[in-house]
């Protein structure tokens, strides 16, 4: 198992924005984390990778608490966020050796790996280049490399399809693939629900902060036979039950 969510209760100040939260994502599957604006999918992801401390519950991986451990726990996450988030004084190269000292990574080994995520999505040719100075797309590119450069036992992806182009998003979807075929783990927060569905292995579906419900495609269709086949179909229903709650 690698990541646990357990009884999670939390937010920013003093304001709990999550409510006794908890599911899982064991070695080698990918959970789809699914809600409207304002669910709670950020705070989530924000709590696991550290940024905001729980009120209560807890969050492990592989057994280790950031309170145990902020070093093995952190050293076990690679992290792409929605925001592409990259240093305006170093070059794409200069992003790449930090992350290679951030994880502690072999540096012959990590180059490999680096130039062929850097030919996979483009970025071969721009290596002296600053990122703070490409589209969004091609930032996002970056976090991706940065990302998949790790041998993180945990990947949490958020809103990894805006601003990349389809090409890009095959890639991306490849390289998923294959760590999930490694054992890696990955949570991935995505609105683009017909890719989440065909990708995703469970899904956990957040409503104002709560697990509305959780399971593969097959037992959400059992649970909710009159919402419709596809993951839209459930997830617009139980979006439209919750809101008349």
């Amino acid at each position: 198992m690698t990541l646990e969510v357990s009884n999670l209760v939390g937010g920013y100040s003093q304001v709990p924005v999550l409510n006794d939260v908890s599911f899982d994502v064991k070695n080698g599957e990918l959970v789809g984390l699914i809600g409207l604006n304002g669910a709670g999918k950020s705070t989530t992801i924000n709590h696991i990778i550290g940024l905001l401390t729980p009120f209560k519950g807890t969050i492990k991986i592989n057994g280790t608490t950031l309170n145990e451990d902020v070093k093995a726990y952190k050293q076990q996450i690679a992290y792409i966020p929605e925001a592409p988030i990259v240093y305006k004084e170093l070059t794409l190269k200069e992003h790449l050796e930090m992350t290679m000292l951030a994880y502690n990574l072999n540096q012959e080994d990590a180059w490999a790996r680096a130039h062929r995520l850097l030919k996979k999505f483009r970025l071969d040719n721009k290596l002296d280049w600053f990122p703070d100075n490409f589209s969004k797309g091609m930032r996002q590119k970056v976090m991706i490399v940065c990302a998949f450069l790790t041998n993180a036992k945990l990947f949490i992806i958020d809103e990894p399809f805006l601003g990349l182009d389809p090409l890009a998003v095959n890639d991306l979807l490849n390289l998923i693939s294959d760590r999930k075929k490694q054992g890696a783990s990955i949570l991935m927060s995505t609105h683009v629900l017909d890719t989440a569905q065909r990708y995703c292995d469970r899904f956990v579906l957040l409503h104002n902060g709560k697990v509305r419900t959780e399971g593969t495609l097959e037992q959400l269709r059992t649970l909710f036979p009159n919402a419709g086949d596809s993951l839209n179909d459930i997830y617009l229903s139980l979006a439209r039950e919750g809101e008349s709650e």
